[in-house]
């Protein structure tokens, strides 16, 4: 299952909104066929594997990270494909809560085929997190918050420069993540002290690339910004209150940028969703990433922590977030831990969203 689901994750950025699945074929504990889901509507990870497997399919066990789908979409149901190589076991990591897909495993076991759940679940509950929140969370996207911080957790210096407090593994590896998510997001003082592109220039092109979305009340971004001047070419989104100034809001919209009036952050999110985005990676600034903190509204946190210490008069990564009895503090759940060149990489998750078995 380990190594199905380090294939899985091959997919990214390529798959969505279908989930990264891998598949591994074993025959007498022999791996004889592997395969991952690798583009969107071209063949699941069963099918890869089993193809890979040929005859020594039959009577095999299949390993899987999610539950062979059992409906037609844009491929054929993977459970056909099972069946049809006579494989007599199935173990998935977990249930598919998706209602047009799931169902895999009482069409498998109808035809004799052994289905088993559980093993590394909340490994692969974590890898396909987004996805499952979208079909448990209806309101809003699953928002991720990514920070880079010094050791005693500041994000920018005294002068407030954050040029850079990570090294550049952690920079490349930010490219790569970019390109899972359906947006990525900024506040609008970000936006204007940084000028960014928010685009993905890492070594995967993601299928569609992610919508920029700047958190600015006051819609404050101009026409010589970055993000307002390339918005014909990439889709540029900018979340405005409703007292924004008029002329502000029109010279953004007939740059090409979509306007949206939320009432709150929460509400601006619920927008978001309604626009089909299901993801969302929000990269600062600190008000904006605090904000959603306080709120509750982070789901996941991918926190880069570099070596290095910028004291008290820093800016710090969580103002504002109001503290809690250690008994009763919320505690996440770790994900991963890795080290990137000198900087370490923590990423934790507010909760688990298991399917029930």
């Amino acid at each position: 299952m380990g190594r199905a689901l380090d294939l899985a994750v091959r997919g990214w950025g390529r798959v969505a909104p279908n989930p990264l699945v891998g598949a591994v074929v074993l025959q007498g504990g022999t791996v004889v066929g592997e395969g991952f889901h690798a583009e969107f509507g071209e063949p699941h990870a069963e099918v890869v594997a089993l193809a890979a497997a040929g005859a020594r399919a039959r009577g095999a066990t299949v390993v899987v990270t999610l539950e062979p789908c059992a409906h037609h979409g844009k491929t054929p149901p993977c459970t056909d494909a099972l069946i049809a190589a006579g494989v007599t076991r199935v173990v998935a990591a977990i249930r598919d809560p998706d209602p047009e897909a799931r169902g895999g495993a009482e069409v498998l076991r109808a035809k004799g085929v052994a289905v088993t759940f559980g093993v590394l679940a909340e490994r692969a509950a974590a890898l396909n997190a987004p996805f499952l929140f979208a079909r448990a969370q209806a309101e809003r996207p699953f928002v991720a918050l990514k920070l880079a911080t010094s050791i005693d957790a500041r994000i920018a210096d005294a002068h407030g420069s954050s040029r850079w407090v990570s090294g550049e593994a952690a920079r490349e590896y930010v490219q790569w993540l970019r390109a899972g998510f359906d947006a990525i997001a900024v506040g609008g003082t970000t936006a204007l002290r940084d000028d960014p592109q928010l685009t993905v220039r890492g070594p995967i092109t993601p299928r569609r690339p992610p919508v920029r979305v700047v958190f600015d009340r006051r819609a404050m971004l101009n026409e010589t910004a970055n993000l307002v001047k390339t918005a014909r070419d990439m889709p540029t989104w900018v979340m405005a209150s409703a007292d924004a100034p008029v002329g502000s809001v029109a010279l953004l919209e007939r740059s090409g940028v979509r306007v949206f009036r939320p009432a709150s952050l929460a509400d601006g999110l619920r927008m978001l969703r309604g626009a089909g985005i299901h993801s969302v990676l929000c990269e600062g600034g600190g008000a904006l990433g605090a904000k959603l903190l306080a709120e509750g509204l982070v789901d996941r946190l991918y926190w880069v922590q570099a070596p290095v210490w910028l004291g008290e008069g820093a800016v710090p990564a969580f103002p504002g977030v109001a503290g809690a009895p250690l008994p009763e503090a919320p505690r996440w759940i770790p994900v991963e831990r890795r080290a990137m060149g000198p900087d370490t990489l923590l990423v934790l998750d507010r909760r688990l969203c298991l399917p029930e078995s």
